[in-house]
This record gives structure tokens, sequence and C-alpha cells, in this order.
């Protein structure tokens, strides 16, 4: 085993009881067949409420392969994804949901590109099934406008599910940004990247833990992380509504030096101009508080989480999270 490369399989969950056990076996199955690796399955858990942390240590007492770490609290997946990366010793990492939506079998693919010397191979998804029409389309529709605002190429139909070498192991982890957006950082640290095509399946058991309200927040996130087009188009949005405003006051003056019209502004249009400008004006701000609202909690500088325990040894010295 001394000359085999190691590859840690990275899974965070969060209540995930219902698909854990399924989710290990297929897993197992797929990395035994596997000659060419010393594989280890790191589990993080972050907060969950049901039994899946149970399950974990379950695991990790049948299996030495099976690692767990384990989160103070619910973090949220970026944050859990950036614990694991923190913890885990390995030549190679793949990053995998619990829900398998993506298929553990493409792991092999990834391991023979990842050989060839691609450092970060993807999966990329040709169809997702069980999903609603509108949940693909806003996908779509989303990685098409963070492409065509930021300078950088963000891979599109893209998710979680990829294979990072080392070098890539390491950028992830010198980047300690609290509003982290993992699929655009793996597009902004570059390397030789490789995209696999396939068809995702449905949830095998359980529920999602995204509704729309966090997807959107994802959205926003990735957006504000990447660009600071939104503050351009705030800027331009004042410009021209300053511009509009003198105009209309310049075609007023007119009308009443040439005796047209009323030489009072009509109730409508001043109401319509005042409530335009006002929604003009807090949209803009409101845009300029995502930003500022950002700069507040990195300049707090706290760590990015908390592990209470891993392997079932609870942890207490937190100097390595603070200083990575």
């Amino acid at each position: 085993m001394a000359d085999k490369k190691k590859i840690t399989i990275l899974v965070p969950c969060y209540n995930e009881e219902a698909v854990l056990k399924e989710f290990y076996g297929r897993v197992s199955s797929v990395i035994s067949d596997i000659k060419s690796g010393d594989f280890s399955i790191f589990f993080v858990n972050d907060g969950s409420s049901d039994r899946t942390l149970e399950i974990m240590k379950d695991l990790n007492k049948k299996d030495k392969r099976v690692h767990y770490l384990d989160l103070s609290r619910n973090y949220g997946k970026e944050i859990a994804v950036i614990a694991g990366i923190d913890y885990i010793d390995a030549d190679a990492m793949i990053l995998i949901d619990a829900d398998l939506q993506d298929p553990p079998e493409l792991i092999e693919k990834m391991i023979e590109y990842w050989q060839q010397g691609y450092d970060d191979i993807a999966a990329k998804r040709k169809s997702r099934a069980g999903e609603t029409f509108f949940k693909k389309w806003s996908s779509h529709m989303y990685y098409r406008i963070l492409q065509s605002v930021t300078r950088i190429s963000i891979q599109t139909d893209v998710g979680d599910f990829r294979l990072l070498s080392r070098q890539c192991i390491e950028a992830l982890k010198s980047m300690r940004e609290f509003e982290r957006y993992n699929k655009g950082l793996c597009s902004w640290i570059g390397f030789n990247k490789k995209e696999i095509l396939y068809d995702r399946d449905a949830r095998f058991a359980g529920e999602t833990k995204w509704n729309y309200f966090k997807l959107f927040n994802l959205a926003i996130d990735g957006i504000t992380s990447f660009t600071i087009v939104p503050l351009r188009l705030a800027t331009i949005m004042g410009l021209f509504t300053a511009l509009a405003a003198v105009i209309y006051m310049c075609v007023i003056v007119i009308k009443t030096i040439l005796g047209i019209g009323h030489t009072v502004p009509g109730y409508p249009s001043l109401i319509s101009a005042i409530l335009f400008i006002g929604g003009v004006q807090l949209f803009c701000m409101g845009i300029m508080g995502e930003y500022i609202g950002r700069i507040f909690t990195e300049s707090k500088g706290r760590p990015l989480y908390f592990a209470k325990e891993m392997d079932g040894k609870k942890i207490i010295d937190y100097t390595m999270i603070k200083n990575s």
C-alpha cells in the first residue's frame, strides 16, 4: 500500500440518516474494485439533528477507512466542505454529496483522468432527474448570468461532485473567506480541468436541504464574491436617473416659459417621479449593503467553524483553523 496514492472521499452531511448507509454501501463497493488508490471516506456532520452522527460513528467502528468530523453546529454546506478539507491528508480528494444524485461509479473515471495529469475533474450534468422545470431553468440561467458578469471562466451546469488534486486542495485551504461559493472558488484557482458528462439521478431517499430561499442566497453569494458588476450597475442606474431628472426639469422649464400646459406640475407625474427615484435609490443602497455586509463579516476575523470531535476524540486545539 506504500506506493499507492491516498485518495479521500469527502462527504458533507446534514440530516442524511435515510440515505447514509446506502451511500456507504455503494461507495464502498466502488472503491473496493479500484486497486490504484488507498481510499478513505471522510464524513463531515454539519450539525445534524437526526441519527446521521450515530450512523457515522457505527461506520467508523466497522470500517477503518471511514472517518468523521462533527461540527459544533450547522454552518452550511460550503463551510462544511472547507472544514473537511482542513482535516484530511490525501494526494487527491473527491467531493460528493450523500444523497446519491451523483453516481459514485464515476469515481474510477475521475481517477483515470487525474492520473493523466488533470487537477480538477468535475462531473457535468447532462440531465437532472427529480427536479422541477423552474429549478432546472433558473439554474441554467444563473450560471449564464454569473459567467457573463465575471472575468473568470465559471464552469456551467457543474455541481460539487469533483476530484481535486493536492495542489487544488492546498489552494482552496489557503482561502479563508467566510462567504464561500465553492463552485466559483474551484473555477477561480485554475489548474488543469476536465469535465465528465453524466445524467444526474433523483435523491435516493429523504428530502433536499436546498429550498429556493437558500438557493437564492447562494446565488447572491456567488455573484457578490466574484464580481463588482452590481455596484457598477448601481452607478449606471444612478447616472441614468439623474440624467432623466435633468431632462424632465428642462422640459418643465421650457413649457413654463412658452406657456404650454399647466404651470404647476400634476400630482400623478410628481408622485411617479418620486416613487421611481426612491425605488432606484433603495435598490442601489441594497446592492451596496450586500457588499458592506460582507466586509463587516470578513473584518471580524472569526474562525470559519468549530469542530467538536473527530473519530471519537474531542477537539480542543483550534490553532490550526485560525492560522490556516
